[in-house]
């Protein structure tokens, strides 16, 4: 059993069609989603960038 391997996203449009497609994307390529956070402005409701966290475990050297 191999330890964590983490992959992270920058996504600088959040929208559901950018996170959604980042979330097949690297989903697809073996990676399990760990979570999502959002960077915020004081002035706008919305996120100004989502950072998405991804893990798989890590494949084992030899």
């Amino acid at each position: 059993m191999g330890s964590p391997e983490y992959k992270v996203i920058e996504v600088s449009t959040v929208t559901d069609t950018e996170i959604e497609a980042a979330l097949n994307e690297w989903s697809k390529k073996g990676w399990e989603l760990e979570r999502i956070t959002y960077a915020m402005r004081e002035s706008q409701k919305r996120p100004s960038m989502a950072f998405i966290i991804f893990v798989r475990e890590a494949e084992a050297a030899g």
